[in-house]
């Protein structure tokens, strides 16, 4: 086409065929310079579309199916090989390199595992969390070992402690109470490991023998409990030793 045209113009006036030529060279190297990596076939165990990196695709690869299966299938026979591995340079607040969306009501991902002792995995730095949600449902099966760094153990102990005292300010059996105290008469300091000024206390006299009654009140500090003992055979009920048990419930 380009020596027709060449001829033509060596033969007659410069002018026309000139422009003539140029917009046909122009259509003709416009699809090629605007998509330079598109339109070219996929060739297997190679980078595509080209190790040289001006060849980039530059525009979304779609592969569309109609199927009831799977739209694409990547599967390595390998024993020490992976499937797929994809790639981004997202920022923050960008898409994420891997996105699975279910238009309908079914599952957008799953994970299956024929053996071993685990499923998958994520890695990230230290700080970051390993995902987040948006729902709100029960993950069923989902087994987790520690809550804000704490085991099932460690929650129930922090939100269940009591103290029994001795008439005499004796620490008896406790959880999570480190010391107690009578300081004067009825009166008594029961000193707790964390704050727990954010708690219910509860105070009860230990004794059937003798009418009383036991009030609590946290301290300033957040860890501290002053109990006071009251006999009720007197009015008003003035402060008594008993012993007592304090509850505190987080």
């Amino acid at each position: 086409m380009l020596t027709r045209i060449r001829r033509r113009v060596l033969g007659r006036g410069h002018g026309p065929w000139i422009v003539v030529a140029a917009v046909l060279v122009a259509l003709l190297v416009t699809p090629f310079a605007l998509a330079a990596g598109e339109n070219r076939p996929v060739l297997g165990g190679a980078r595509n579309p080209s190790p040289n990196k001006s060849l980039s695709y530059t525009r979304e690869t779609q592969i569309i199916s109609n199927t009831a299966t799977y739209g694409t299938r990547q599967s390595n026979k390998s024993a020490t090989g992976g499937g797929a591995i994809y790639g981004c340079r997202a920022r923050t607040g960008a898409n994420s390199c891997v996105r699975a969306s279910n238009l309908a009501n079914g599952r957008a991902f799953s994970f299956s595992a024929a053996s071993g002792t685990e499923v998958g995995r994520i890695d990230g730095p230290a700080a970051a969390a390993p995902f987040t949600t948006s729902a709100t449902g029960v993950a069923t099966g989902l087994n987790a070992d520690k809550v804000d760094g704490k085991d099932a153990a460690t929650i129930t102990a922090d939100a269940n402690r009591f103290a029994e005292v001795s008439a005499a300010g004796a620490l008896g059996n406790q959880r999570g109470a480190t010391a107690a105290s009578r300081t004067a008469a009825g009166t008594y300091n029961v000193v707790f490991s964390d704050d727990i000024s954010k708690c219910a206390l509860a105070a009860t006299v230990a004794n059937n023998a003798d009418p009383a009654i036991a009030t609590a009140q946290i301290a300033a500090d957040g860890k501290t409990v002053t109990v006071v003992t009251r006999s009720i055979t007197v009015a008003p009920p003035p402060p008594a030793d008993e012993p007592f048990h304090l509850t505190v419930t987080c």
